[in-house]
This record gives C-alpha cells, structure tokens and sequence, in this order.
C-alpha cells in the first residue's frame, strides 16, 4: 500500500491550520503536506510534526502574489530575483522542517506571449533552484496542472514536464504526478504511471476523485486498482515516495467530515493487513 500524507491546506478545513497535523496524525497519517508555511514560523511548525510523529514530505515554494492570481514565479521574464528570493525562502523552511522535496510552481503564461518565449526563463529558473536545493539534499518539483483549474498555467502535461527536465539537466529536479490532474488533461493514467515511474524522475504522487476534487473513491477514477499499480511499479524499480492527499472533503468544513471521508484510506489498509 503506497504511503500517503495529508494535504493539510486542503483536509480537515473545519480546524485551525495548525490543529490540522494532530487530526491528521489521529487519523492514521504519518506524512503531511500543504501549499505554504509561510504564515508560521518554521520552528512552530517543527514543533507540530514532532509532536505528532509526523514527517514533511512537501510543501510550495513562494508562488508570488498568489491573493492577485499570481501561480508561480518561474516562467516570467523579469521576476528571476524575487524568484531566487523565494526558492532561497522555501529552503530554509525545508532545512528546518526537514522537508526533502519543494515544489515550484511555474506560473501563468503572460497574456499575448507565446508559451515558447518564456521557457527560456522557465529552464533557467529550474536549473538554478535544483542546483541550489541540491546543496541541502533537497528536490525540487515541477508539476504539470490542467487548464481547466488553472488557465494558462505553463505546464500541463507528463510529456512535457519530462521533456523540460531533459532540458534543464539537473538530477535535483523531479515530476509532481497529480493523477487528478492528468486525468482531466490526458488520461491513461495507470499507462502513465508504468511508462514514467521507472524513470526516477517522479518524486511524488497527488490524488483526488475527478471530476469535483473530493476523495478518491468518489468520481470517475478507479484508485484502488491505480494504487495497485503503483505498489506493483514501486517494488519493481525502488520508488520510496509518497502520494499526498490533496482534494476537498465531499462535507466541506462540517466538523469530523474529512475523517470520516477516509473510508477509503481505511478500507485499504484493511485489506493490506
């Protein structure tokens, strides 16, 4: 059974941010994740893993002003400081938290640009934070993402994320496979996994039932025969990451709703014990 983490930005909404890793830990997670700390302190949030047994396993690099819609940083021409800044940022973060992956948004094409005029910028940007991160032992992440929740975002598919980690030539640098996300770009997810895993450029799974982002085993996807996939394919070639949780409970904040939406989570583990 793979491991999975707790998308903590996204589960348990009806609690305080930081009251969400007791819950989560409570619930039988021993990783988390989240989109960004940045709100608290490092040491807080050192503090909250350690005393609930709980591993990072990801979080985001500084998106830039993500309350104006900005997406990410690293595909546009003219903001490769304040990009450096973040990256720099987000790796002390991870030097504290003990985090081995960032991931690093890449932002949305600008309007009237052609997508081949920034990625340029975007290889560069990548080339520079997985030689940075590599220094503390850290990976960094890019992840394709549908257009359909993010208009415009620079990267979409698997195809291309593993064809722009060809171009920036960094072993620091892996792919983010959102299977939520390639479902609704692409599909042939399980085909997906098989043809990509093996590679050792995946560095971390994300799930969510499509098409309305609630648990898994709502929607469209079967995910128990794609976890099985996963298991097979991991034993195969080593893989030893992790598959973060990241989808809205189907009950909203209503208090104990994203426990009890993990009947999922326990029906597997039944069944794997």
């Amino acid at each position: 059974m793979p491991r999975f983490a707790a998308n903590l930005s996204m589960l348990y909404p009806e609690l305080p941010f930081l009251d969400r890793f007791e819950a989560a830990a409570r619930d039988g997670f021993e990783g988390v994740e989240y989109l960004f700390p940045y709100e608290h302190e490092a040491a807080e949030l050192a503090a909250r893993l350690r005393a609930h047994g709980l591993q990072q396993v990801l979080f985001n690099a500084p998106p830039g002003n993500w309350d104006a819609g900005e997406k990410g940083l690293a595909c546009l021409p003219g903001r490769e400081q304040e990009f450096r800044d973040g990256v720099t940022r987000a790796l002390k973060y991870a030097e504290v938290l003990r985090c081995p992956r960032v991931h690093v948004m890449a932002g949305l094409v600008p309007r009237g640009v052609e997508r081949a005029a920034v990625r340029p910028t975007y290889v560069a940007n990548l080339r520079w934070a997985a030689r940075e991160a590599a220094r503390q032992g850290v990976k960094i992440l890019i992840e394709p993402i549908n257009t359909r929740d993010i208009p415009g975002f620079f990267v979409n598919r698997q195809d291309d994320a593993h064809a722009l980690l060809a171009e920036i030539g960094e072993a620091g640098a892996q792919v983010q496979m959102d299977l939520y996300h390639c479902q609704v770009v692409e599909g042939d997810v399980a085909m997906k996994i098989r043809q990509y895993l093996p590679t050792g450029r995946v560095g971390h799974f994300q799930i969510a039932g499509v098409p309305q982002r609630h648990e898994p085993d709502l929607g469209e996807m079967n995910y128990p025969f794609l976890f099985s996939v996963i298991d097979e394919v991991a034993t195969a070639c080593g893989w030893q990451g992790w598959v973060g949780c990241e989808y809205r409970p189907a009950r909203g904040a209503q208090p104990g709703g994203t426990s009890e939406g993990l009947a999922w989570m326990r029906r597997l583990k039944a069944a794997s014990s």
